[in-house]
């Protein structure tokens, strides 16, 4: 099966909004703000520089993932999604390494995420990135964020 990624496109907002949808609704991790980043990444995610990438089966969209700078040096991975027919296949892996490739080369020397402890394959995916988990910051935008990690 072959998956290619490619950088965001307008006619695959519905999808970024329908892949993250599906595992913020199955853990009821869903909140006012994912909906905002969700309905409007040209605004607040490729208006300041960011990315999202969308792995690719064909014509239809599999998976996605966005790079968000915070700073000049510091940028966010966030809202990987793989939409479930496709999981198992390393797509979530490749999503990830595009993102830290992007930021990378915008000068990100540190990228950070935050996720849930019920998202155990996610962090376990982290994890083998090289992240390490680190103190929750003060101001997380996730009320229902209960991991931050950390890749310098």
């Amino acid at each position: 099966m072959d998956i290619e990624l490619v950088e965001y496109r307008p006619e695959f907002r519905f999808d970024f909004e329908r892949l993250n949808r599906i595992w913020l609704e199955q853990h009821a991790l869903l909140e006012p703000v994912d909906l905002e980043y969700l309905r409007e990444p040209e605004r607040l995610i490729l208006a300041h520089g960011g990315q999202v990438f969308f792995a690719m089966q064909g014509e239809a969209v599999v998976g996605t993932c966005a790079a968000i700078p915070i700073s000049a040096t510091t940028w966010e991975l966030a809202k990987l999604a793989v939409d479930p027919s496709a999981r198992g296949l390393g797509i979530g892996r490749r999503l990830c390494e595009a993102v830290l490739a992007y930021a990378r080369a915008a000068g990100a020397t540190e990228i950070v995420l935050t996720s849930h402890t019920a998202l155990v394959e996610a962090i376990h995916l982290y994890e083998t990135l090289g992240f390490r988990h680190a103190p929750l910051p003060a101001d997380v935008r996730y009320l229902t964020a209960n991991v931050y990690m950390q890749l310098s």
